[in-house]
């Protein structure tokens, strides 16, 4: 599979695994998903460079991210999907307020 069929795969795992949707992405109004794809996005040497919690709300727990254990491919992958999660709520507020 190439970059763009990985992201959507790993984005369909998030709806049919983990329960998420643009439903209840809508409740994550404070950039909290482009947050944690940056978290996921940057790589291993910046982590040890930066606070990792810097990228979580404070109602997020820290070990919400799983990040370690991934492949850099898969860090990547995950970062895509959370950035489309977010594009799809951004889409869905300004149809709903336009």
């Amino acid at each position: 599979m190439n970059g763009i069929e990985l992201i959507a795969a790993e984005r369909a795992r998030q709806v049919e695994v983990e329960g998420f949707s643009t439903a209840s992405d809508k409740f994550h109004r404070n950039s909290e998903l482009a947050l944690l794809a940056c978290y996921y996005a940057m790589p291993g040497e910046l982590e040890l460079r930066t606070m990792p919690e810097m990228f979580f709300p404070p109602n997020w727990r820290l070990d919400w991210a799983k990040r370690d254990g991934k492949s850099r491919i898969q860090q990547l992958v995950c970062a895509g999907a959370l950035i489309a999660a977010e594009i799809d709520r951004l889409q869905t507020a300004n149809t709903k307020e336009g």
